[in-house]
């Protein structure tokens, strides 16, 4: 009998990546999204493979029913770094998900696999970053710390849950993820906003001074990591860092997708300074993480260099504006 699984925020960039990886396994797979962020379209082709339900994974007693019988939660549903948006929703969104999410596990014996982020690190100038690091945030009065004060809250309550009340869980901790099925906006990253510019015909806004460098992951590497954690035993009661140890400055990425999509000379740049963003705000210099436990342990090592993996990414945004007509 085949293993059910249980995925939330399965409509959205890894969920739905995600979702083919298991099917190919033989996993019996339950995924629920509220599509406030995820979109219908990258689970169209899978619909009459798995079930879909449109849920909230905060709301806990719509969650509960679909969740009987399951062996493993994995918790993919959040909301972003308040760059633009909100900080309540992030805050709110990500805590309550999380409770939902164990209250359930605690209830029914279930593991959950915890997709946290890279951003718990914050300001740690110490690189690269060990799942031992420090994590180093700026003052609560900066509203993008929400992200990572929120992430960081779901990591001390899965434990909290697993030495308590003994819920079996895995953390994973994702390094600039990019590929198909991407947000095409913020939300999914400078590569997102950088290849919406050049294909319809704006210039590329980049926060600061652009100098500030990020270690991006192309999404096979990520699905290959996270099946590694789902599928160990090893992986049980641990953090890894599963990412690409690349790094790349923002204005390097830009000129990098601006020349993937064949144009030559330099890229037409838009500076946007931190202070027109509402609030104040800081960014990280720099994110790049020591994976040397999740070789060790999982056997994992990216494969996608960043050029092969910016091409395909962007064949692939540029298709979908074809289909929804944006160029």
């Amino acid at each position: 009998m085949a293993k059910k699984i249980l995925v939330t925020g399965v409509a959205g960039f890894i969920g739905s990546n995600l979702l083919p990886a298991l099917l190919k396994k033989g996993y019996e797979v339950i995924g629920i999204d509220n599509l406030s962020q995820g979109f219908k379209r990258n689970i169209e082709p899978y619909l009459k493979d798995f079930r879909f339900e449109k849920i909230d994974v905060r709301d806990r007693e719509a969650l509960a029913s679909v969740a009987k019988g399951v062996e493993t939660i994995v918790h993919l549903a959040a909301y972003k770094i308040p760059r633009y948006g909100n900080a309540l929703d992030t805050l709110m969104v990500n805590s309550q998900g999380m409770l939902s999410v164990l209250e359930i596990a605690k209830d029914n014996k279930i593991k959950v696999v915890f997709t946290s982020t890279s951003d718990v690190y914050g300001k740690n100038p110490k690189l690269p970053f060990s799942e031992e690091s420090d994590l180093v945030l700026g003052p609560t009065n900066i509203k993008r710390w929400a992200y990572a004060g929120s992430k960081i809250f779901d990591e001390l309550l899965l434990f909290a849950y697993h030495e308590q009340f003994g819920v079996p869980m895995s953390i994973i901790r994702y390094f600039g993820g990019y590929g198909p099925n991407q947000n095409p906006t913020w939300w999914g990253g400078p590569q997102s906003v950088f290849i919406d510019a050049v294909l319809t015909g704006k210039p590329m806004d980049i926060h600061g001074d652009g100098l500030q460098t990020r270690s991006f992951t192309y999404v096979t590497d990520h699905i290959d990591g996270t099946m590694r954690v789902i599928e160990s035993e090893k992986a049980l009661g641990e953090i890894f860092n599963i990412g690409n140890t690349h790094e790349i400055n923002i204005i390097d990425l830009a000129r990098m997708v601006w020349q993937i999509s064949g144009k030559t000379g330099e890229p037409p740049i838009k500076y946007v300074p931190y202070k027109s963003f509402s609030g104040k705000y800081e960014d990280v210099m720099r994110r790049v993480p020591d994976i040397s436990k999740a070789k060790v342990v999982l056997g994992f090592n990216p494969k996608v260099d960043m050029a092969t993996g910016l091409k395909l990414t962007y064949d692939w945004q540029k298709q979908l504006y074809l289909k929804e007509g944006k160029i």
